[in-house]
């Protein structure tokens, strides 16, 4: 996903980020963006054991 960006990218943004939403908000900002991260992901691995869970039905379904 970063894997463009390089260092030097990722130091202009964090920097910029700083500058835009200063010391005392940047932890709270990245906070929330780790714990949007954890959910996504999660929904993310309940859907696809979901999916994978019909498909395991269906396979069963055709060979009876």
């Amino acid at each position: 996903m970063f894997s463009n960006i390089g260092v030097p990218g990722l130091i202009l943004i964090l920097t910029l980020a700083l500058i835009i939403f200063g010391p005392k908000k940047l932890p709270e900002i990245g906070k929330a963006f780790g714990q949007t991260l954890k959910e996504f992901k999660k929904s993310t691995r309940e859907l696809t054991d979901d999916v994978m869970e019909d498909i395991k039905d269906e396979k069963k379904n055709l060979t009876k």
